[in-house]
């Protein structure tokens, strides 16, 4: 089963070194990654996500090799390759890939201008080593789907580290 866990950060930059510390775990194999993303709050309080996967270049790449397929097919691939990346471009716009967009608006839409939080969805993420690494970088458990006793424990271990690393 899947984890989803949401921390905010103080600023952007935080939170963009969690989750670069988190994939770095992840290529160490304590964390099997399935999403990442950064959601911001401008200024203004409007709420921009910063994906893991642009799904507009992944449909326009998809989208191009078919078409290039196709069109070699039919004698005409720099046809193909036009249509089929706008139409992947266009299919990739519509698709949701890992966590859902709304849903990590409705979430961040709680942030302060300049906060950022970090949505992650992945298996074997509350360990103890990704927990502590990742509280390393200060934030605040905002949200998870664990049930209340693993996320009261997740968050006590998450203060707990915290603890340790300004003892240092």
């Amino acid at each position: 089963m899947s984890e989803l866990i949401v921390i905010g950060y103080d600023d952007v930059d935080t939170a963009e070194a969690a989750r670069k510390k988190l994939f770095e775990l992840s290529n160490d194999y304590y964390a099997d990654v399935g999403d990442a993303v950064i959601a911001v709050a401008d200024e203004n309080g409007k709420v921009h996500l910063r994906q893991m996967v642009n799904p507009w270049a992944l449909g326009a790449m998809s989208g191009s090799f078919w078409g290039l397929l196709i069109g070699a097919i039919f004698l005409n691939p720099l046809f193909g390759i036009v249509i089929g990346g706008a139409a992947g471009a266009a299919a990739g716009a519509l698709t949701d890939y890992g966590i859902r967009d709304d849903f990590m608006k409705d979430i961040a839409a709680t942030l302060a201008p300049g906060r950022a939080a970090l949505f992650m969805m992945a298996r074997n993420l509350t360990s103890d080593r990704v927990i502590t690494h990742l509280a390393d970088f200060g934030g605040t458990v905002l949200r998870t789907n664990l049930s209340s006793t693993d996320e009261a424990k997740l968050r006590e271990i998450f203060v707990q580290a915290q603890k340790l690393d300004h003892a240092a």
